[in-house]
């Protein structure tokens, strides 16, 4: 009993430790602390990492459950580690860690120019604890806690050094990010009129239940307020101009991680609250749309931040695809799509971090040449670039494959359009990542460019992360079993319902059951004091619902 429950209290670590560690990092925010706030978040972040892979392989008999205060549910708030949150967490901290790794050695070269500020480094841990607790959340309204505390910290790191132009664009950034906050908030509040209860478990059973027309509002405004954070298509259109204007790892973290937290919670909520797919069909216009518009725009673009922000866009469409194919190929495939656009696209907004540092701008038309400069960026944006349009073997060919053969398997006429649409999209993509390697490593410049040196540690750590991409190829039969596996538990429903709710099925026992083992071991109490009312006592309604 003693180890199930110290591997339960894993679960916290990822939520709790970043929080704890930015509160106390904003403490020491003289500049001799800097180097200490740099040690403190590496460390954060590695015993974070470490705690995740073990989250990760312990995953494999079944998901894990951490009761917030003793309480279980459907009374209180727990977290839930299952093969899909332990893999998205294990890839969001290693490249968060990476990233962070990245920046250190760029305010390292830049001196006291570029060193960052008291509230950088608390500001990171703050995104990571965000990002962990929307993985690992087992309650629709901690989700949505979740999400806010990302909206804090991407806010901070957004404008981070005041220019006009990042002032604007985060502006728009956070006025987007509280309207689709509002929407999920509302979703929240007729969801719990409607059910009782937001727990996503005890949810899964009661929604059933509902009228099918309140079931469909309580669909579609989750699905609106998601799919404005994980930019999907046509409520994507504040994306390009907001990633472009931040610094080259924040741009990063963010084109990897935040919009991948919205597609997560859309197939978290599909498969355990919606499994009926009533609007597939209409998601899946939205993926088609999403491919296709977003890579024209990249086309069109000329500046490599905007236009791999475009193909952000587009390749979201991909993962909505998986989702609406219902199936286990479906969801396998988009997980680990999933995985492989977090680590290719991060890489590739650093490579242009290391393009922009040695050419001085990211512009097109006013690059060249950089092949012979530095040959060595030339190779670290070829790789991750190719794997992104999909060129075999790479992990992206290996996801959009998975996909193609789960539509097949269908082979319906909007499953050949979805087929069609990825194979131009993909083609359109690679016309476009070829068009930047053409101009930017092998034109003539039309002036010549600035002698600016990249440090050793920038190189090294886009370096580790395309070796990180490279390796997806290679334990893609692995990793695609894994995932195999995290799409059949998702569908399965059952193993997360009863690793949440194991006493009663719709109902919880509400006290956890290490608590009420340490209760039956107290000594009889005193009959002359007066007896206290049990915790489930006070948790629950004569009808059986719950007071949250």
């Amino acid at each position: 009993m003693e180890e199930t429950v110290n591997l339960n209290a894993l679960l916290a670590v990822p939520v709790v430790l970043p929080m704890l560690g930015a509160g106390i990092l904003l403490l020491l925010s003289a500049k001799r602390f800097r180097f200490l706030q740099f040690i403190a978040t590496i460390g954060v972040l590695g015993v974070v990492l470490a705690a995740a892979i073990v989250m990760l392989i312990n995953s494999l008999s079944g998901p894990i459950v951490l009761d917030m205060g003793g309480w279980a549910a459907p009374v209180g708030i727990v977290l839930v580690a299952d093969r899909l949150a332990t893999l998205m967490l294990v890839t969001s901290v290693t490249v968060t860690l990476l990233v962070l790794l990245y920046s250190v050695f760029q305010g390292v070269a830049d001196g006291d120019k570029g060193a960052p500020s008291a509230i950088y480094y608390p500001a990171f841990l703050l995104l990571s604890g965000g990002v962990s607790n929307a993985f690992l959340s087992g309650d629709l309204f901690n989700i949505y806690v979740g999400f806010e505390l990302l909206l804090a910290a991407s806010f901070v790191l957004i404008t981070m050094g005041g220019t006009q132009e990042r002032i604007r664009t985060g502006t728009v950034y956070v006025i987007v990010s509280l309207v689709s906050s509002m929407i999920f908030l509302i979703a929240i509040g007729l969801t719990y009129a409607a059910a009782g209860t937001v727990n996503l478990a005890q949810l899964a059973l009661r929604l059933p239940e509902l009228d099918p027309g309140i079931q469909m509002i309580l669909q579609v405004m989750l699905l609106i307020g998601f799919a404005i954070k994980a930019a999907i298509f046509p409520l994507s259109a504040w994306l390009p101009d907001s990633y472009p204007t931040a610094s080259a790892p924040v741009t990063a973290v963010f084109a990897g991680l935040l919009t991948k937290v919205g597609i997560y919670a859309i197939i978290r909520t599909q498969t355990l609250l919606f499994p009926d797919g009533r609007l597939n069909d209409v998601i899946a216009g939205f993926a088609i749309a999403a491919m296709i518009v977003g890579i024209l725009g990249a086309v069109a673009q000329k500046d490599i931040k905007r236009l791999l922000s475009f193909t952000l866009v587009s390749h979201m469409g991909y993962m909505v695809w998986g989702v609406v194919l219902g199936s286990t190929g479906g969801f396998s495939s988009t997980v680990f799509y999933a995985v492989h656009h977090i680590t290719v696209q991060t890489t590739l907004f650093l490579v242009v971090g290391l393009i922009e540092r040695r050419g001085g701008t990211t512009s097109m038309n006013k690059l060249g040449s950089l092949a012979a400069a530095t040959p060595v960026i030339a190779a670290l944006y070829l790789i991750p670039a190719l794997n992104l349009a999909g060129v075999p073997p790479m992990s992206g060919f290996l996801g959009k494959l998975g996909l193609m053969e789960a539509s097949a398997q269908r082979g319906t006429g909007l499953d050949w359009l979805l087929i069609g649409t990825g194979i131009v999209t993909s083609i359109l993509t690679l016309y476009a990542v070829m068009r930047v390697w053409n101009m930017v490593f092998w034109q003539e410049p039309p002036e010549p460019l600035p002698e600016n040196d990249c440090p050793k540690g920038m190189i090294g750590v886009a370096g580790a992360l395309v070796a990180i991409t490279l390796g997806l190829s290679v334990i893609a039969n692995p990793l695609r079993h894994f995932t195999d596996d995290a799409a059949s538990e998702l569908l399965a429903r059952a193993p997360y319902i009863a690793a949440v709710l194991p006493n009663e099925g719709e109902r919880g026992g509400g006290i956890s059951p290490e608590v009420t083992e340490e209760s039956t071991e107290e000594p009889t109490p005193d009959p002359s004091v007066a007896p206290t009312i049990e915790p489930t006592e006070q948790a629950t309604t004569p009808e059986g619902g719950t007071d949250e």
